[in-house]
């Protein structure tokens, strides 16, 4: 089949190099001119033949928008595009109505399997109308992974940035815990091999997963991770997933809890636990360190009369 991408980073590259050892012909642009098969995205549209697909791997919000925009004035009646970055559910309904004012047929994709998906196979999950998914079955079945599992048609347009937002929070609340417990174990005397601890989970547990491989893997490479910093980032798909949960009113505290503690590493000196600590001083006397580095005495704990 032929394709055209737009977007070649680490995953679109990655996709468009799968699809090319699985027989297809694939034409990408990428504003990097050392890595772009073309110059344009109106020379990637002029290279593919009518009725035309390209798939879209720019990142979520202005860039989709101004890419799917682009090829809204560029494509035909009867092309279609497929968004597989990480783009709100919310605009993916906007996009596929405004392509269907134009006879363009609209697909979002989920995707996951970073760096790995390469040789691994990327999950996909769809949403969009039956008959735009028939057509790009021969693209999906190259990308997925060998076997049963891997790909789903989720339901209609949105519903597949819907899945992956959550497969997204589910993710970051099994990394939190993974840092957790690590945490907990390196802190008892009592546990003097950390990382082969770990390594042996891998087998015959219930916690068993992509995730511990990868866990191990790091800590392989640096048993303490002292080479890191406490500092994780999030992609935005987390803070997606509460506010889906808000809406629907379903309580996500797992979840929620691991996004915010993402917010809380990058606070070197915390405002609120500043708080806490002059709280601590004020009603129970408790020493508190000072930001200039010396500790202060317990304040008088009698409470003040009003």
């Amino acid at each position: 089949m032929e394709l055209g991408i737009i977007g070649l980073g680490k995953m679109g590259a990655n996709m468009a190099e799968r699809l090319r050892r699985g027989g297809h012909t694939i034409v990408g642009y990428d504003r990097n001119p050392d890595i772009s098969d073309v110059g344009s995205v109106e020379e990637l549209v002029e290279r593919l033949s009518p009725p035309r697909a390209v798939w879209v791997m720019v990142p979520a919000g202005a860039p989709t928008q101004d890419t799917v925009n682009r090829l809204g004035e560029l494509l035909s009646p009867g092309d279609l595009v497929v968004d597989g970055g990480n783009s709100h559910y919310v605009d993916d309904q906007r996009h596929g109505e405004e392509l269907a004012a134009k006879n363009i047929g609209f697909l979002d994709c989920g995707v996951s399997g970073g760096v790995w998906g390469l040789q691994n196979g990327y999950a996909l999950m769809v949403g969009g109308d039956d008959d735009n998914v028939k057509r790009m079955m021969p693209i999906f079945e190259t990308l997925k992974p060998e076997g049963e599992y891997g790909f789903v048609h989720s339901g209609k347009i949105g519903a597949g940035h819907y899945v992956k937002m959550v497969h997204n929070g589910i993710e970051y609340a099994m990394m939190q815990a993974f840092g957790e417990g690590y945490e907990l174990i390196e802190a008892s005397p009592l546990v003097t091999r950390v990382p082969e601890t770990f390594l042996s989970w891998q087998e015959g547990t219930v916690i068993r997963s992509w995730l511990l491989d990868l866990l191990n893997r790091a800590l392989k490479d640096d048993p303490e991770l002292d080479d890191l910093r406490g500092y994780a980032n999030d992609s935005g798909e987390g803070r997606w997933t509460v506010q889906a949960a808000v809406e629907h009113a379903v309580p996500l505290p797992a979840i929620s809890a691991s996004l915010f503690a993402r917010f809380a590493s990058r606070q070197d000196d915390s405002p609120a636990m500043r708080v806490v600590a002059a709280l601590r001083n004020q009603f129970g006397g408790h020493a508190i360190e000072s930001a200039k580095g010396a500790d202060s005495p317990g304040a008088d704990v009698n409470p003040p009369k009003v």
